[in-house]
């Protein structure tokens, strides 16, 4: 372990995130698909990452995070037609948040604010030509469902860059 303050930790894993976010979002809007070995890299980054920047009693409560998120997003794609992409990289996002009451609120209000603005922002562009022609072969332009892998990221990377800057 390497006695890191919260801020020190949020940005380590700001850092090592960002270049699975990226990786996220293009491959849901191309394909309107979050592939498992995303979310399986995501998770094995925490794992891996989690025990040097962490308490570890800290890093054990947010390790079941990740069995908690597992069970909700299995609940919400049976039920309510949630991605099954989508609920794997929500589980393997929940370690990266804190266990405090306020990491959930926030939390919350990020995913609700992105789900909105990404929503708002993915439906808007593709009523524009100009945005569409740049990358014709997006799948997520022509299907009725949302690519929510924009929210998910969004959601992830903004938090850490909170905790990490603010």
């Amino acid at each position: 372990m390497l006695d890191l303050t919260a801020q020190q930790a949020a940005l380590a894993f700001l850092v090592l995130v960002t270049p699975i976010c990226v990786w996220v979002t293009y491959t849901d809007l191309k394909f309107m698909k979050i592939f498992n070995w995303q979310t399986d890299l995501l998770a094995v980054l925490f794992v891996v990452a989690g025990l040097l920047l962490l308490p570890f009693d800290v890093y054990l409560w947010r390790l079941s995070h990740f069995f908690v998120l597992l069970a909700i997003g299995f609940v919400l794609n049976a039920i309510a037609g949630f991605g099954a992409g989508d609920a794997k990289f929500m589980a393997a996002a929940a370690p990266f948040f804190a266990h405090t009451p306020e990491s959930v609120i926030l939390a919350v209000l990020l995913l609700s604010s992105f789900l909105l603005g990404a929503f708002a922002t993915h439906r808007l562009a593709r009523m524009v030509p100009a945005l569409r022609a740049m990358a014709p072969d997006w799948v997520s332009w022509t299907r009725r469902d949302f690519p929510m892998g924009l929210a998910l990221v969004g959601t992830l990377w903004t938090y850490l860059a909170l905790i990490a800057f603010g």
